[in-house]
């Protein structure tokens, strides 16, 4: 029988996570953690948390299972809608004014905590939709988990997946295949899928959008703000940054600026 998970085994575990990945563990969610290390014994049919430790420290592809399987990924098509009306009518069109200045015709966004790719499927489908066509995007969508990232990569969608996204970008962007549908060619060679781990910079510079929603909640003040700094670093002199409806850099010691719009708020970088 797989033994219970202790204080100390808690601990350990807890404090590798943080490390390797920046994702805390509290004891409010210590149950999750506890049911992720149970099943990852089964798998690897091992008795010991302690065998498993070592197993994780000498095994760097195990270390990614485990963060993979330690993450959550909520997501669906168009979620938080206020956010991608806000997108629509204020961000690109600003993004766009500032292109013109400088002859520059390509768009680039970081979904970062991409998911299952519906959040990067769905700034794809409205790109392609409301920009002029003398202008290009091109999208990052980055994740912890490898098997979310496969599920972006492939563009499939069972039935039950597709709901919320309009019907003019279902016949446009989609073609119904047994079971679901599968997202166009065209749309998914905007888009290149990527396994990073946000404690990591990710080497992006002159990023004109990146959205990061229900990423930073898993994360302690410490972790938000290298993240987020990070984030500054990557986007371009006048770009934005959308996270969590929940989510907040109040208190943070970063430059963003905090921009309230008629749809929703987010943050900018603007520099003159």
């Amino acid at each position: 029988m797989v033994e219970l998970m202790n204080d100390n085994d808690f601990e350990l575990f807890r404090k590798v996570i943080y490390n390797e990945s920046g994702i805390t563990f509290s004891d409010t969610n210590r149950s999750i953690l506890d049911s992720r290390l149970k099943e990852r014994l089964r798998d690897k049919k091992l008795e010991s948390l302690q065998d498993y430790y070592k197993l994780i420290m000498s095994d760097k592809e195990e270390m990614k299972v485990l963060l993979d399987s330690v993450t959550t990924n909520l997501t669906r098509f168009f979620r938080n809608q206020p956010h991608f009306d806000a997108f629509i009518n204020y961000v690109i069109p600003h993004v766009l004014e500032e292109k013109r200045k400088t002859g520059d015709t390509t768009i680039r966004i970081w979904s970062a905590g991409c998911s299952t790719g519906e959040e990067p499927y769905t700034i794809a489908m409205i790109l392609a939709d409301i920009l002029p066509p003398t202008y290009k995007f091109q999208i990052t969508a980055s994740d912890l988990s490898l098997k979310s990232l496969m599920v972006g990569q492939q563009g499939f969608y069972p039935d039950s997946r597709i709901a919320g996204i309009p019907e003019k970008y279902l016949t446009r962007f989609f073609s119904k295949v047994a079971g679901g549908y599968q997202v166009k060619k065209e749309l998914m060679d905007t888009i290149r899928f990527d396994y990073h781990n946000l404690k990591n910079d990710s080497g992006a510079r002159n990023l004109d959008v990146i959205f990061c929603r229900n990423v930073l909640i898993y994360f302690d003040e410490a972790a938000q703000t290298s993240v987020v700094n990070r984030f500054y670093n990557a986007l371009g002199p006048h770009s934005y940054l959308f996270i969590g409806h929940s989510e907040s850099l109040f208190g943070m010691k970063t430059p963003f600026e905090f921009l309230k719009t008629d749809w929703a708020c987010l943050y900018q970088k603007n520099l003159k």
